[in-house]
């Protein structure tokens, strides 16, 4: 099976790669390292330093012969998108539109695509939200991955590639940038661990459902299957508030830093928890990592990282 895997120097996608690989496919990387890391490309991987804006995309997709497509190349930033809706609309839509017409003109089979269950859904009605939730993004970010499966609804029914919307919630893990805006227990543990004071904005009180990035990867492995359609929660169903990460983290890494805070920022979301029943009953997928473990495993990515 020949893979195209955009963002592929990226966080998750980086990881992605690693395990489809090991599965014994051919994987492409697209990535134009303005977050990813070139040292996180998989070496048995085929790198292209590119845009997913660049017409040039198209000859990679020529010679590809790709049966899939992963899609994660995006502007991740809540933040950004809300001071530049511009930018991120150009990155997140249009960027992805010049992605599904290759996919059109040279038959790739399925593209699997990277949501966001933690802003499509805006701020939630109910807890844990379910794939029936409305969809009231809050956000230009949160709008964009809305618009993207909207697209790959249309692909479908007007061309027949298939596609998988995962949509994620607050993913973290090792490889996660720690110099970014967003990704709040990248950002504590490699301040922590330099003996720096991470700033909480807000009260702290808000509350997200984070997941472990290995079990991401476990479920673009499932979404491969045939059988396996449509928009999916990739999830715990678990809240945890900044503040309670805060103090975990403070324990791990033996901080002694106190909490500090800081204004809000806009855009972000109160509340965020999600279900992945849906995708349970037709996978059996299920987080396998919980929350203590996971942010044992990243700070210890960080620690050798830093060189400690």
């Amino acid at each position: 099976m020949n893979i195209l895997v955009t963002g592929g120097a990226g966080f998750i996608a980086s990881h992605i790669v690693d395990a489809y690989i090991s599965l014994g496919f051919s994987v492409t990387v697209i990535d134009n390292l303005s977050t990813g890391v070139l040292s996180n490309v998989n070496p048995k991987a085929k790198f292209f330093e590119m845009d997913i804006n660049d017409p040039r995309i198209s000859e990679i997709f020529e010679k590809g012969n790709f049966d899939i497509v992963n899609h994660h190349a995006a502007q991740i930033d809540v933040r950004v998108s809300v001071s530049d809706p511009i930018f991120d609309a150009q990155t997140n839509i249009l960027g992805s539109l010049r992605l599904y017409q290759n996919a059109v003109k040279y038959n790739v089979k399925k593209i699997i695509f990277a949501s966001s269950g933690g802003t499509v859904y805006g701020e939630q009605k109910y807890f844990p939200a379910d794939e029936y939730h409305p969809l009231q993004p809050c956000s230009p970010y949160g709008i964009s991955k809305l618009t993207n499966e909207l697209y790959l609804n249309f692909y479908k029914i007007v061309y027949g590639v298939d596609f998988v919307a995962l949509r994620y919630s607050n993913v973290f893990g090792p490889r996660q940038n720690p110099n970014g805006e967003a990704g709040v227990v990248a950002i504590f543990a490699n301040k922590m661990l330099k003996g720096e004071q991470p700033v909480i904005f807000g009260d702290g009180k808000a509350t997200r459902d984070y997941v472990y990035v290995f079990d991401v990867v476990r479920a673009n492995i499932l979404a491969l299957n045939e059988n396996v359609s449509g928009e999916f929660n990739i999830s715990t169903g678990i809240e945890t508030d900044v503040n309670t990460i805060f103090e975990k983290l403070k324990q791990i890494t033996k901080s002694e830093q106190n909490a500090f805070y800081g204004p809000p920022k806009p855009g972000e979301l109160s509340r965020s928890c999600l279900s992945y029943d849906k995708f349970y009953k037709l996978t059996g997928w299920k987080p396998e990592i919980d929350l203590e473990e996971g942010l044992i495993r990243t700070v210890e990515f960080f620690k050798s990282s830093l060189s400690f």
